[in-house]
C-alpha cells in the first residue's frame, strides 16, 4: 500500500522544497574560497606552494624529496593538510612553515574587473574562507584587483590552524563572523570541503577547472562533483554569478 508520502503530490512537494533549498534568494552571506576558486586553476600558482611545501618537509626531516612527496600527499589527504600532519606527528610549529610555503610569485594573477563586478552586485556580505594565510590572500585578491568586495578574510591561523573539511573550522568561522548558514553560500574548489557546510544548511557551488583542462590535482581531489552535498558546480565563476538574478 502507497503511503500519502508516495504521492505525486508528495513528490512534487519535496522536489519544490528540494530546488528552493538549492536557490539563492534567500542568501545574505556570499562566502569563498581562495585558491582555485576565484582564479582559475589551469595557473597553477597552488602548484607553488605544493612545490615548497615539499621543499620544506624534505629540509625539516631531512629525507629525499621523494619521500617528502609522499609524505606530503598522505599527510594532506590524512589529516586537511600537510602542515597539520607535521604538526601532529613531528610536533612542527607553523609560523615558519606557513611563512615559507606561501613565499611564493603572483604575478601570473591579472585584474579580473568582470569578477569583480559580479561579487559586488550580490547581495548581503562576502567574505574569504581559506586554508591559506591572511598575507597570502591578500596578495591574491590585491592582484585581481577585487580585494575591496571582501568584508574580511577567515585565514587558517584564525582557525587555529585547523583546516577545512574539519567541523571545528566552519564552526569559527560562523561563530566568529555571525553568519547563519541556512542564509548562506559556498564557493569551493574541493568538493570535501563542500559536506559539512551542506549538512549546516548552506548552499554549495564546486567551482571546477575550465573545460575540465588538465591541472595539477590528485585524483581523490577531483572527486564528488555529482556528491549530494555539491549543489551547483561552475567551470565559470565569474558567468555564474552573473546568471544568478
Amino acid at each position: 500500500m502507497s503511503s500519502a508520502s508516495d504521492s505525486p503530490a508528495a513528490a512534487a512537494s519535496a522536489a519544490e522544497t528540494a530546488a528552493a533549498t538549492r536557490s539563492f534568494d534567500h542568501v545574505e552571506t556570499w562566502v569563498f574560497d581562495l585558491d582555485n576558486t576565484l582564479y582559475p586553476h589551469h595557473l597553477n600558482l597552488w602548484q607553488q606552494v605544493d612545490v615548497r611545501i615539499r621543499d620544506y618537509i624534505a629540509r625539516f626531516l631531512a629525507v629525499t624529496h621523494d619521500e617528502a612527496f609522499r609524505v606530503q600527499k598522505d599527510y594532506y589527504k590524512r589529516f586537511g593538510t600537510s602542515m597539520r600532519g607535521l604538526m601532529i606527528e613531528h610536533g612542527m610549529k607553523a609560523d615558519d612553515f606557513l611563512a615559507y610555503v606561501h613565499e611564493i610569485d603572483h604575478s601570473p594573477l591579472e585584474p579580473n574587473p568582470a569578477l569583480g563586478a559580479a561579487i559586488e552586485r550580490l547581495p548581503g556580505r562576502k567574505l574569504i574562507l581559506t586554508n591559506g594565510t591572511r598575507s597570502h590572500a591578500a596578495a591574491v585578491l590585491a592582484k585581481l584587483e577585487i580585494d575591496h568586495c571582501f568584508e574580511d578574510v577567515f585565514d587558517i591561523v584564525a582557525g587555529e590552524l585547523s583546516p577545512k573539511p574539519f567541523p571545528e573550522v566552519y564552526d569559527k568561522f560562523l561563530s566568529r563572523h555571525g553568519v547563519d548558514p541556512t542564509k548562506a553560500a559556498l564557493f569551493e574548489d574541493l568538493a570535501r570541503n563542500l559536506a559539512v557546510p551542506h549538512t549546516l544548511g548552506m548552499v554549495t557551488v564546486l567551482v571546477v577547472p575550465e573545460k575540465t583542462r588538465e591541472v595539477f590535482r590528485e585524483y581523490w581531489e577531483l572527486e564528488g562533483h555529482d556528491a549530494d552535498h555539491v549543489d551547483h558546480v561552475t567551470d565559470d565563476l565569474t558567468g555564474f554569478l552573473q546568471r544568478l538574478p
